[in-house]
């Protein structure tokens, strides 16, 4: 992962889409001869997986927790120079809505959570024997569960709650920008579909997400986002 076209593979694919060999060679900016080994190494490694597809050949994350994985380490990785408008644009968007594999990550997928947990839909366990998290402080828990309430207002409002999916529900998932937990696991993967399904996010380029003018109302009003604060 710490080669630096295969880091660039990992995040290009890091909204859970399966993308071309050719696709990623740009993304990563190599020769697709050269990236056809960093795509051996990844495979191999576990990865990522390779999907057939007529002559084709795509290929996408092996699962969630690999993108948890690359989230966790950009924490970590210090901020790329910014050398033009466009990539300056890019970034800040990045930080304000984006993807998370299949869930909302940036400002707008921490309020989310912020404000699921304030209406009293999630609420935070206890902190585990280990301590409170290292990184958020004492104050909040690493572990969240789905209210009664919270069951009762997600599924009026059309949430698939992951019932059989076979994933966790609510997974814990520090968001690399904000430095505070964002909602993943089933539940989070449920809310972005419903979320670009009611037409109140929309997926733009590169992991972007933006808000519509639907959504700039209905977060609020449904969901207690306060959208005005995201910047």
């Amino acid at each position: 992962m710490g080669e630096p076209a295969r880091a660039a593979v990992l995040v290009a694919l890091a909204d859970g889409r399966a993308l071309a060999a050719s696709t990623l060679a740009a993304e990563a900016g190599v020769a697709p001869s050269t990236l056809s080994g960093h795509l051996l190494r990844l495979v191999e490694g576990g990865l990522v997986n390779v999907e057939p597809s007529g002559r084709n050949r795509y290929y996408r994350l092996a699962g969630p927790q690999v993108a948890e994985a690359v989230e966790a380490l950009a924490r970590l990785a210090p901020a790329r120079p910014v050398r033009s408008l466009r990539a300056g644009t890019h970034a800040q968007a990045i930080r304000a809505a984006r993807t998370c594999y299949d869930h909302l990550a940036g400002r707008l997928g921490v309020a989310l959570m912020d404000a699921l947990v304030a209406q009293g839909l999630l609420r935070p366990e206890p902190e585990s024997e280990a301590g409170p998290d290292p990184v958020v402080g004492a104050g909040r828990a690493r572990r969240y569960v789905l209210t009664d309430h919270g069951h009762e207002r997600l599924g009026r409002l059309g949430v698939d709650l992951g019932g059989s999916s076979g994933r966790p529900l609510i997974r814990y998932c520090l968001d690399w920008s904000e430095q505070r937990p964002h909602l993943g696991g089933a539940l989070g993967a449920g809310m972005l579909k419903r979320l670009i399904d009611l037409g109140w996010v929309v997926a733009a380029e590169r992991r972007v997400v933006r808000i519509t003018e639907a959504g700039q109302a209905s977060l609020g009003a449904e969901l207690g986002v306060d959208v005005g604060a995201l910047g």
